[in-house]
C-alpha cells in the first residue's frame, strides 16, 4: 500500500475545484479574451448570462455594434449542445473615439458583450454543458488589425434545487454599463438641416448635466463627425445634430443610445438610455401602464412608436368606433332611415347612395389632412378638432346642427329623401344629399375621439404629408364602414325593417339630437368668447328658424312667392352668418371663461406641474376642451365620482386640468411630449421626487375603476 504525497493531494483538490467551472483565456498582443458566466453551474432549462470580456491595451480600441465612420463590430459565433440556443450580444454604452476628421463609436480598455443562452432542459445531471464561441474583432489605434480567437467554457449541470453559484463579479459590472430606458419622455423633431432630440423633466435642471451625445443603431443617420449641440433650458433639455446620408423615411423610427454625463459629486458619469422615436412627437417607453387591466383598457393607446402599418389598422378601428359616439350616432341614424326607405325597392340606388356617403366622408378628411399639413408648415402645432378652437367655427357649426334639426322636424324640407339636405345641388335627388351628409358626419366627428385613435393620430401628425394622408383616409373609411357595408350587401338589408310611418316619428324624434348638439354648442361658444357671443347665436338661430318657415311658406304660394320667400331665406341666412363672424370675432377677444370648474381639480400649468413634481407629491393631469364630448363623459361618469375624489383625497394626489378650449401652445406642448394629437390625455405621476418614478398614461376612455387602479399602481 502507498501513500500520497501531501503535495500530490493538493494539487488534486486544486485540480478538481477548477473542473466546476472551466474556462480559459485566449488573445493577441493587443486583446485578450475569455468567457465569463452569471452561474458557476446550471440546472436543466436554466437561462444565464455569458460573457465575452475583452481587455484591451492602452490607446488601443474594438467597436460598438454601429461603429461610425470606419471599423467593424466584433462578432461572437456560439457553438452550443443540441437544443441550446443563444440570444443577441447586449451591447454597452458605446464612447466616441475620434481620429482627425473620423468618428468612431466603440471601447477602450475593457468591454464584456453579454449573451442569454437558454440551457435544454434534458441535460444530463453530473454532465458538463461546453460554450464554446468564435469570437472576431477590428482592433484598432492608428492601423487596424482583423484578429479571432476560439473560447471555451464549460459549466456543471447539477440537480434542480441545488446551489448553482454566483458565478463571475464582472457579469454585474457589465449589466451596470449596459443602456437603461429613458427616464424622461422624448420627443423627435427633424428636417433637412437638424435632428433634434427633446427631453423633457422638472429635475433635469438641478441634475447637473455636463455633455449629451447620441449613438445611433444604425449608421449613416446622423454625420458621426459633426458636433452634436445640446441646450438646457428650465425642464427642457434638446439636442441638436446634423442628418446623415441615409436619411429617415416615413414612418421609420430612430433608435440609438443617449449618453449624458452628469457630476455625482465624487466627479462626473455618464449612462446611457435607449432610445427610440419615431416622428415629431413620439414619446419613451415610460408612458406604458403598468398593469395588465390598464393595458387592456387603454386599447394601445399609450402606444408611442407605431410604423405606419399599425397605424393604418389602429386608426380604421378608431374610424368604426367613432360611429357610437355621441356625436356620430345621430347622423348614422339619419342614413339608417335612407337604407330602410331605398333598400326596398332600388338596390342600386342603394349602393349608390352609401358610395356617395362613403366619398363625402373621405374628400372631408382629404381636406382636413390638407388643413393640418398646411398649418404645420407654417410652424404651427394644432391637433385633432382644432378647428374647434375657433369660436366662429363653433358657431357656424352650432347653425348647422340647428338648420339640420329644423329640417327633420318638417319645418322645411329640401329634397325628397330622408337625408337629403343639399340634395338640391345635385339633379340626381338623395345622391349629393349622401355626400353632404358624409360631409356632416366628419364635422360632428371631430370633436370626438374614439379607443384606438390617439396613438395613430399621434403617429399621423408627426410623419411627412403622404403617411398624414394615409391615416386621415384609414380613419374616414372606418367611419364611413358600418353604412357602406350595410348598402352593398342586400342580405344585410333583408334585416332591416320595413319602412312605413315609424320612420316619420323617428326621424322627428332624430332632430332632439341636432338640437341639444346645437345647445352644447353653444356652451362650447360661451366657454370660448362669453355672454356677448351667446347672444348673437341665439339671435341668429331665432333668424335661422324665421328663414327656414319662410322658404317652407313660399314653397306652395307660386313661382314669384317662391322667389320672393328664397331671396329673403338667403338674405336673412347671410346677415346672421355675417353679423356672427364679426359679433364673435370681436367677443372673443374679452376674457375667455374657463371650462366648468371641478372642485378637486387646480388649473394647469408647467410651473405648478414642476413644483409638485420637485417635491415628490403624486399628480393627476387631465387636459380637455368644453368641445370634446369624451372629456366631458369621462369627468362625469369617473372623475367626478365620490370614489376617485376620495382616493385622490386619501393618496394626497394633486389633480391638474388643463383647458385646451382654445388654443394653448403649453398644452399642445405636452400633448406632443406623450404622443398624442389632441384631447383627452389622462396621465398619472406617482409620488416620488427625480427620475425614481415613471408617468402612467390613462386610455382616453375611462371608468372610476380604471383611474382608481391606475393611481394605486
Amino acid at each position: 500500500m502507498f501513500e500520497l504525497h501531501p503535495l500530490i493531494i493538493v494539487l488534486f483538490a486544486l485540480f478538481c475545484g477548477n473542473a466546476q467551472a472551466s474556462s480559459f483565456e485566449a488573445g493577441t498582443e493587443q486583446v485578450t479574451a475569455q468567457l465569463v458566466a452569471s452561474v458557476d453551474a446550471v440546472h436543466p432549462g436554466d437561462e444565464i448570462l455569458v460573457g465575452v470580456q475583452q481587455r484591451i491595451i492602452p490607446h488601443w480600441h474594438t467597436y460598438w455594434k454601429n461603429p461610425g465612420d470606419s471599423g467593424l463590430a466584433t462578432t461572437i459565433a456560439y457553438e452550443l449542445p443540441i437544443g441550446a440556443k443563444a440570444g443577441k450580444i447586449q451591447w454597452p454604452t458605446p464612447n466616441r473615439i475620434t481620429l482627425g476628421p473620423v468618428t468612431s463609436y466603440g471601447y477602450e480598455n475593457e468591454v464584456i458583450l453579454l449573451t442569454k443562452i437558454k440551457v435544454p432542459q434534458d441535460s444530463g445531471v453530473g454532465t458538463a454543458f461546453p460554450i464554446k464561441a468564435k469570437v472576431k474583432w477590428l482592433v484598432c489605434k492608428e492601423s487596424c488589425i482583423p484578429q479571432k480567437v476560439d473560447l471555451a467554457l464549460d459549466l456543471p449541470v447539477v440537480a434542480p434545487g441545488a446551489d448553482a453559484g454566483t458565478g463571475s463579479p464582472l457579469i454585474e459590472l457589465a449589466r451596470a454599463s449596459l443602456p437603461s430606458v429613458s427616464p424622461w419622455p422624448i420627443s423627435l423633431t427633424y428636417s433637412n438641416d437638424v435632428l433634434a432630440l427633446r427631453m423633457t423633466d422638472a429635475k433635469l435642471q438641478s441634475s447637473g448635466v455636463k455633455q449629451v451625445w447620441f449613438y445611433p443603431d444604425e449608421w449613416g443617420k446622423i454625420v458621426q463627425g459633426a458636433e452634436q449641440s445640446w441646450q438646457l433650458s428650465g425642464d427642457a433639455l434638446e439636442l441638436q445634430m446634423k442628418p446623415g446620408e441615409a436619411r429617415l423615411s416615413p414612418g421609420e423610427s430612430l433608435s440609438g443610445v443617449l449618453a449624458i454625463t452628469q457630476d455625482s459629486g465624487s466627479g462626473p458619469v455618464t449612462r446611457g438610455y435607449s432610445v427610440q422615436v419615431a416622428g415629431d412627437a413620439a414619446v419613451s417607453e415610460i408612458t406604458a401602464l403598468k398593469s395588465e387591466v390598464l393595458e387592456a383598457a387603454s386599447a394601445k393607446d399609450g402606444e408611442p412608436d407605431l410604423v405606419l402599418a399599425s397605424a393604418l389598422l389602429l386608426a380604421l378601428l378608431g374610424g368604426v368606433t367613432l360611429n357610437l359616439m355621441p356625436c356620430v350616432l345621430p347622423v348614422l341614424s339619419i342614413k339608417a332611415l335612407s337604407l330602410i326607405k331605398h333598400a326596398q325597392h332600388s338596390p342600386l340606388q342603394t349602393r349608390l347612395q352609401g358610395l356617395a356617403y362613403t366619398l363625402g366622408i373621405l374628400t372631408s378628411f382629404a381636406l382636413l389632412g390638407g388643413v393640418l399639413i398646411a398649418v404645420k408648415a407654417g410652424g404651427a402645432q394644432i391637433g385633432w378638432g382644432f378647428q374647434f378652437q375657433s369660436p366662429v367655427f363653433v358657431l357656424v357649426v352650432a347653425y348647422l346642427m340647428f338648420t339640420v334639426g329644423l329640417s327633420l322636424s318638417g319645418v322645411f324640407s329640401i329634397g325628397g329623401s330622408v337625408a337629403g339636405i343639399g340634395s338640391s345641388l345635385a339633379e340626381r335627388p338623395g345622391y349629393s344629399g349622401s355626400f353632404f351628409t358624409g360631409v356632416l358626419a366628419t364635422i360632428v366627428a371631430t370633436p370626438c375621439t374614439a379607443p384606438f385613435m390617439g396613438a395613430a393620430l399621434g403617429f399621423a401628425l408627426s410623419q411627412p404629408p403622404a403617411s398624414l394622408l394615409a391615416v386621415f383616409f384609414c380613419l374616414g373609411l372606418g367611419l364611413a364602414l358600418p353604412y357602406l357595408l350595410l348598402s352593398q350587401w342586400p342580405s344585410l338589408q333583408r334585416r332591416l325593417p320595413k319602412p312605413g310611418v315609424w320612420m316619420d316619428r323617428l326621424k322627428q324624434g332624430l332632430a332632439f339630437p341636432m338640437y341639444g348638439a346645437a345647445v352644447w354648442l353653444v356652451w362650447v361658444l360661451a366657454q370660448q368668447a362669453g355672454v356677448n357671443a351667446v347672444a348673437i347665436a341665439l339671435g341668429g338661430m331665432v333668424i335661422i328658424a324665421f328663414a327656414a318657415w319662410l322658404y317652407e311658406f313660399t314653397k306652395h304660394t307660386g313661382k314669384a312667392g317662391q322667389r320672393s320667400g328664397f331671396g329673403v331665406a338667403v338674405l336673412s341666412l347671410g346677415l346672421v352668418l355675417v353679423g356672427g363672424y364679426f359679433g364673435v370675432e370681436t367677443t372673443a377677444a374679452t376674457p375667455l371663461v374657463n371650462v366648468e370648474p371641478v372642485k378637486n381639480a387646480e388649473p394647469y400649468s408647467a410651473e405648478r406641474l414642476n413644483e409638485l413634481r420637485s417635491q415628490g407629491k403624486p399628480v393627476f393631469l387631465n387636459m380637455t376642451a368644453a368641445w370634446c364630448i369624451s372629456c366631458l363623459v369621462n369627468e362625469k361618469v369617473a372623475l367626478s365620482q365620490s370614489s376617485v375624489v376620495d382616493t385622490f383625497k386619501r393618496s394626497g394626489i394633486t389633480y391638474l386640468k388643463g383647458d385646451w378650449t382654445n388654443r394653448d401652445p403649453e398644452i399642445t406642448r405636452i400633448l406632443t411630449e406623450f404622443g398624442r394629437s389632441g384631447v383627452p390625455l389622462y396621465v398619472f405621476y406617482p409620488a416620488g421626487a427625480g427620475n425614481s418614478t415613471k408617468p402612467i398614461v390613462l386610455p382616453q376612455i375611462l371608468t372610476p375603476e380604471i383611474v382608481t387602479q391606475a393611481v394605486a399602481l
